[in-house]
């Protein structure tokens, strides 16, 4: 079926490639409108998208384009799908922050259709922290972003930055227009986080997680037509709009939530990064130093409960439950002992220590293995591709 797709181009290098992904989608039946910063008229001129699309390409907030009444309100209701590309640095901090100062970004403010963002950009400029932080921060919202390729860059330098291919962002604006609904009539419970275990009123042990598997997970299942109930420790991450959430704190906690709506759930995913071990003895007043600083502590810690295994010993005939290992050495060996021992049906296995994976990254580098004996390996990708991928194996073994 014919969708209208908005095209926002911004100011960088790879706004030439954009020609194409209009004059395909065209081809393909959509109806495209075309929208460009100021500073993309520097790299390819409106009047190309212009014949490309077969309508006036929109540029000006202050001229009133024919066919629109207040310009920018209009074509955000007209969208089915609101794609930037490329989607320079200075973009993405305007979409994050909600500014609003040309025709582009107030369209983004007005829009309710769904949002791919596809960077391109110097590899310095790309993995800088606060350009990182952004694209986090619209993720959070819900933003569906499009890993950049890695390569030589116009700039002459190497590395992370470049546009994907065209026939990429092609497959996942279709993916996009035509939603996956494989989950529809199911419950899937996840739980995401780090736990925190007390050790005094105003201490206590955690570890690195984020949430942001957790999270992305949520969304995927969520997108695809679940209901959805996400038990969560304690992080930063905006919550999912439309799932039943739970805020927890421990791991006892987390577990006593799980087990209650176990029963009701279709899937179970153990994405949380549970602790271990929790203090013995909670000290009821703030551990204090002694004046002269020779005081030691000794915190005697006793096992959490391993929610996965206790999950696993209620397992019914129709529920399919998956685990994560992070693991730092003997990965698959350690997740396929998981995977049997939790009474699993798939674990997903990954190395926290390998660069730009596992706890707090955008990405994660996995391998997926099924009880048959299956090994997947996965390419390193965005929290939501492999969210994507997971998702995709949970149904395949529905």
């Amino acid at each position: 079926m014919a969708k209208t797709v908005g095209i926002g181009i911004t100011g960088g290098i790879a706004a030439y490639k954009i020609a194409d992904l209009v004059s395909r989608l065209k081809k393909d039946g959509h109806e495209v409108i075309v929208m460009m910063t100021a500073a993309a008229t520097n790299f390819i001129t409106p009047l190309t998208m212009k014949t490309l699309s077969g309508r006036e390409v929109l540029t000006d907030l202050w001229n009133e384009a024919q066919g629109f009444n207040v310009q920018h309100i209009d074509v955000a209701e007209q969208l089915d799908l609101l794609v930037i590309a490329p989607a320079t640095a200075n973009f993405i901090a305007k979409m994050a922050h909600g500014l609003g100062d040309d025709l582009l970004s107030t369209v983004v403010l007005a829009n309710t259709a769904p949002v791919l963002v596809v960077p391109s950009m110097n590899t310095n400029m790309f993995e800088n922290r606060i350009v990182q932080n952004n694209i986090a921060i619209l993720q959070d919202y819900g933003y569906h972003f499009l890993e950049p390729g890695s390569g030589h860059l116009a700039c002459g330098t190497a590395g992370r930055g470049r546009l994907p291919e065209v026939q990429d962002i092609l497959h996942r604006i279709e993916e996009l227009l035509s939603p996956k609904q494989d989950l529809k009539n199911k419950r899937i419970m996840v739980n995401a986080g780090s736990t925190r275990e007390d050790i005094d009123p105003v201490r206590f042990i955690t570890n690195r997680s984020t949430g942001k598997m957790g999270y992305a997970l949520a969304r995927e299942a969520l997108s695809r037509g679940a209901e959805v109930i996400l038990v969560s420790g304690p992080s930063q991450l905006a919550v999912p709009v439309g799932v039943r959430f739970i805020p927890v704190r421990s791991a006892q906690e987390m577990c006593e939530e799980m087990l209650k709506y176990q029963a009701d759930c279709d899937i179970i995913i153990g994405a949380a990064a549970v602790g271990d071990f929790r203090v013995a003895r909670v000290a009821g007043q703030k551990i204090k130093k002694t004046e002269d600083k020779t005081r030691q502590v000794v915190l005697e810690l006793v096992e959490n409960p391993d929610i996965l295994k206790e999950l696993g010993k209620r397992k019914t005939e129709h529920m399919i439950m998956v685990g994560f290992a992070a693991e730092t050495e003997n990965v698959l060996e350690n997740a396929k002992k998981k995977l049997l021992s939790k009474n699993l049906d798939l674990i997903v296995a990954n190395d926290v220590t390998v660069e730009e994976a596992g706890f707090a990254a955008d990405t994660n580098v996995v391998t997926l293995i099924d009880r048959a004996g299956s090994c997947r390996p996965l390419p390193k990708m965005s929290k939501d591709e492999v969210a994507a991928a997971i998702i995709d194996s949970v149904v395949a073994l529905l």
